[in-house]
């Protein structure tokens, strides 16, 4: 390796190193304070991101063979479900649901429902049990889209999430 080199790697390590201080900035939506959802986040260069594929829920009785979206609980035990399982592989990561700065939801809908719609408000009320709570004062961005159908028929949600946080120094 020449000299050139070496300080060339010098010069990329110190431009993508975090400056001090530098902290993950969450942006609330102007004229709601708190709001259920933020309008923005800023990762500063030098976080570490760790981004999850969409985790869909556990059945509600692992003992018996699904066999219906009943076997697995309507929107919001879904939902409820899988920010569990979301929550299990941030720890093994080394991350918290307070690390947590993007969810993109995926909800079908709701077949006890006669007009085709997801179940926004259950979903909801599965997700304020994890974010703006005592536990985890942090909320994220986050999308809620309601798609035709998902990897199984009897899933009514799958949740893609992204955390970010600091090095430890």
């Amino acid at each position: 390796m020449t000299l050139r080199t070496i300080a060339a790697g010098l010069l990329l390590a110190g431009a993508l190193a975090a400056p001090a201080g530098a902290q993950v900035v969450r942006h609330q939506n102007p004229g709601t304070t708190p709001s259920l959802i933020l309008q923005a986040v800023t990762v500063p260069p030098g976080a570490e991101t760790l981004v999850l594929s969409g985790q869909l829920p556990a059945a509600i009785d692992p003992s018996q063979p699904p066999t219906s979206w009943e076997s697995f609980g309507d929107t919001k035990t879904q939902t409820i479900s899988i920010l569990n399982k979301i929550k299990a592989i941030l720890a093994s990561k080394g991350y918290a649901m307070s690390d947590v700065i993007k969810l993109t939801v995926f909800v079908t809908a709701d077949p006890a429902r006669t007009d085709g719609k997801m179940d926004f408000a259950g979903m909801n009320e599965g997700f304020k049990q994890f974010f703006g709570t005592a536990e985890n004062p942090n909320t994220v961005a986050r999308s809620t889209v309601q798609v035709a159908g998902l990897a199984g028929p009897n899933f009514l949600v799958e949740i893609e999430a992204t955390a970010a946080k600091m090095p430890a120094k």
